[in-house]
């Protein structure tokens, strides 16, 4: 039994550090971006700090690494949530959606962080700086209502707005 254990260590062993040689792409996209929120709607800088340390890493094309990003299976687990993020809202990707996308996706901004879904717990654990207080949520929430505000005067309401039951949960 003792032998068996033994060979079980070393195969965990060397297939951590074979698994070191693997790592997903990283979500860095340096440049202009053509599609960015900033380039349709007004963004102060104090809501681009807010964005910046407490969004941008999971909802843009620019990541920041930690340096533990360099671990595996840490790599992986962390590029899971950026493209789970980017997929739900990509701030580098905004303005190329529909109306509807960007209406909804600044509702649900407002209504995450008001109940403190976002930013996730997970993220706030290791970055501290990105535990927003009531304050910076105010400036959030104005900020987002103002881009809905936007739409609304631009495309009725009713084409910005679910129509009939929500979709099935998957």
């Amino acid at each position: 039994m003792k032998k068996v254990l033994k060979t079980i260590g070393w195969l965990l062993l060397i297939a951590l550090v074979a698994i070191q040689f693997f790592h997903p792409k990283k979500n860095i996209h340096e440049g202009d971006q053509p599609n960015a929120i900033s380039k349709k709607y007004s963004v102060s800088a104090d809501v681009k700090l807010i964005l910046n340390k407490a969004c941008m890493d999971c909802h843009s094309n620019n990541t920041r690494y930690p340096w533990y990003n360099n671990i595996q299976p840490v790599a992986w687990w962390l590029n899971n949530h950026i493209l789970d993020g980017k997929k739900e809202l990509n701030f580098d990707e905004y303005i190329d959606k529909r109306p509807r996308f960007q209406y909804r996706r600044m509702e649900q901004t407002i209504d995450l962080v008001k109940k403190e879904e976002m930013p996730l717990d997970s993220y706030t654990w290791i970055h501290k700086d990105a535990i927003l207080s009531e304050e910076e949520k105010t400036k959030l929430f104005n900020w987002a209502q103002s881009i809905m505000d936007t739409l609304k005067a631009q495309y009725p309401i009713d084409s910005l707005k679910r129509q009939g039951p929500p979709p099935p949960q998957k």
